[in-house]
């Protein structure tokens, strides 16, 4: 099935994958209102599809996303009252877009094709996983026009490189280039340019294949472990080991390895 949330965001679901594309390559996958509305809603709408068992996150052309469209952003400043908060769209967007990531009870992959910057670059690390090509780059942009972070990436960012190395990377925005992204642990997998379609296919299709309610609950465990005490999370790891010990796929997993067969996972 291949529609379009609108033009800017391609959606199309094949053999249990929804691929989420942005699709404004002449403005580097910015983030005007209607893309904003339409990844949204594509988000929303392969979570609640469940005939969908993963997701690839991407971008169409030199760019994955290079966050807000600051040439309409710009008209909405000069048509606000000075009294008048001018970042609804946080709220309104992008608190929801990557809340649809982390809470989407299915494996997120993020295909990083280009520049991942602002809030593209929080819906990267708001991903599961992120295979980068070579020639993909970060930058957090924020303070570079007066902002402070959004998208999550005051909390994903930290988590992943450390309080220090976040504080530096959003007071003083740089480019990150693919390389010190997979050092730094932005990065899951770099591969080369030439390989990267091919390789995000690849990934996400196996996950698509994959034991659907066992990433939800490795997701859930992961996300309930960065906040809470060790035996909080024990308690979280045993109430999740009992959903997934009762599934049918952890059942013919079982089957499969004693014997000696490769297991099919159903997502139930």
């Amino acid at each position: 099935m291949l529609c379009s949330m609108a033009d800017t965001v391609l959606y199309h679901v094949t053999e249990s994958l929804a691929t989420i594309t942005l699709n404004r390559p002449e403005a580097m996958n910015a983030l005007d209102l209607v893309t904003k509305e339409a990844l949204r809603d594509a988000l929303r709408t392969a979570a609640a599809e469940p005939a969908v068992r993963a997701v690839l996150l991407t971008g169409n052309g030199r760019a994955f996303c290079v966050g807000q469209d600051l040439k309409e952003h710009i008209g909405i400043l000069r048509n606000t009252g000075p009294d008048a908060p001018p970042m609804n769209t946080v709220t309104e967007h992008y608190n929801p877009i990557t809340e649809a990531i982390t809470d989407m009870p299915k494996p997120v992959l993020a295909a990083v094709n280009g520049v991942a910057a602002g809030a593209g670059f929080g819906f990267a690390l708001a991903a599961d996983y992120r295979l980068v090509a070579e020639s993909a780059s970060f930058n957090t942009s924020f303070a570079q026009v007066g902002l402070g972070a959004d998208s999550g990436l005051s909390w994903t960012l930290p988590r992943l490189v450390g309080p220090g190395r976040a504080a530096d990377l959003l007071l003083f925005p740089r480019s990150i280039d693919a390389a010190e992204a997979l050092r730094l642990g932005i990065a899951q997998r770099v591969v080369p340019d030439a390989e990267f379609a091919d390789e995000a296919r690849k990934l996400a299709h196996r996950l698509a294949e994959g034991p659907t309610l066992a990433y939800a609950a490795i997701k859930s465990a992961l996300a309930r472990g960065a906040t809470h005490t060790l035996p909080q999370s024990l308690a979280h790891e045993a109430e999740l080991q009992q959903r997934a010990g009762a599934s049918a796929d952890h059942r013919a997993a079982v089957a499969a390895f004693v014997a000696k067969e490769r297991p099919r996972f159903r997502g139930e």
